[in-house]
């Protein structure tokens, strides 16, 4: 009994560890990937300014006087005065640069840019961005940006072909704009933090709110709504809420979501949730497709024959399928969405055939969830 005690109890304990209730918990997601901080967040920055040294690929200042009055006013400034003069230069472009300022950037440090063609430019291959201020909505300048500009793309262009792969009017400069200015945001100094849910439900609010409440203590996490749960912060020290924010990221729980069927008509796409249910049900789909083909023959006539001359007999082939092969097929009663999906596939449907049984079904009452319509 011993020696089959010893054998039993690893087995059992290795079995348990492979059941599907052990792989529940991979199921749990960490609250910092399901909420953020409100306040810790990005802020967009935008500015307007010219890429120059490009090899003829820039903008044509007769069509983009706003290039034109940039490039002057830039000279200006410089102590050239090009007013009433005529500029041809194509080594130019006009663009928009934007970036994104993150949360608690210290001033000095540096941030990526985007930098777009504004004017009719054919690439941004080879150019560098002149000092360009970055306001954000506020109209403060937040950065400054400057640098080379790398392009992914290229194009190339003969007497008779051209390629072109990638977009060459839009391209990057890794760490191209320092922070000039600080977003003030004392958090050490708040007494209460709010939680935003990036996706709201009133049942994921609820799991956060009992699990932040079981490592702080009851009282200390409120769900107000569905996407939002405010925490009281206790009286402690600027590092230590540092602390406290990142023991609560690190809590497991485990998301809702409502049974919703998300679907594209454009790309023909279909996507369900896991809580998709559909009541008993029977489904028949059948196409009517007409199918014509031409083949025309020549008719000539016979050897040595004193009459006659040659023509063109028209040939038509006529098909009908009317999908008579298929049959109505009954989906059962509470299937789960594995079950779904393979009795619509069984029916020999395509993507978009299938969104309209899927919207035929919600029509029917059968359907028990969302469907959103991109």
């Amino acid at each position: 009994m011993k020696l089959i005690r010893r054998l039993l109890i690893p087995a059992l304990a290795a079995a348990l560890a492979l059941s599907p209730l052990a792989g529940t918990a991979s199921a749990f997601s960490r609250i910092k990937d399901l909420a953020d901080v409100e306040g810790v967040r990005d802020n967009m920055l935008v500015g307007y300014g010219l890429v120059v040294g490009l090899n003829g690929t820039g903008d044509s200042l007769r069509n983009a006087p706003f290039t034109l009055q940039s490039v002057q006013s830039m000279l200006e400034r410089l102590g050239v005065n090009t007013r009433g003069a005529q500029l041809n230069t194509k080594n130019v472009a006009a663009v928009m640069v934007t970036a994104n300022l993150p949360a608690f950037s210290a001033q000095g440090s540096r941030i990526d840019i985007q930098v777009s063609a504004l004017g009719d430019a054919k690439s941004l291959q080879g150019g560098t961005l002149l000092v360009t201020p970055l306001l954000a909505a506020d109209g403060e300048i937040y950065a400054v940006a400057q640098g080379p500009v790398a392009v992914g793309g290229f194009s190339a262009k003969g007497e008779a072909a051209s390629i072109e792969r990638g977009v060459p009017t839009s391209g990057r400069i890794a760490s191209g704009a320092i922070v000039e200015r600080e977003i003030p945001f004392q958090l050490a100094s708040l007494e209460r933090l709010r939680l935003s849910l990036r996706n709201p439900d009133f049942t994921t609010a609820k799991r956060i709110q009992d699990a932040i409440n079981r490592m702080m203590g009851q009282g200390a996490a409120i769900a107000t709504n569905p996407a939002t749960v405010e925490l009281v912060l206790p009286s402690r020290g600027p590092g230590e809420v540092v602390s406290l924010i990142t023991d609560i990221e690190q809590l497991r729980v485990d998301p809702d979501q409502p049974a919703k069927i998300v679907i594209d008509q454009n790309s023909g796409i279909i996507v369900m949730g896991a809580d998709v249910r559909v009541s008993k049900v029977a489904i028949a789909q059948g196409n009517l497709t007409i199918r014509i083909s031409e083949a025309p023959q020549v008719s000539q006539p016979a050897p040595l024959a004193r009459e006659g001359e040659t023509v063109v007999v028209p040939r038509s082939d006529v098909q009908v399928d009317d999908g008579s092969d298929r049959k109505l097929a009954i989906v059962s009663e509470n299937v789960s969405l594995q079950d779904l999906v393979d009795g619509l596939n069984a029916l020999g449907i395509g993507p978009r055939d299938m969104i309209a049984i899927l919207q035929a079904i919600k029509a029917a009452g059968a359907l028990q969830a969302e469907i959103e319509v991109m």
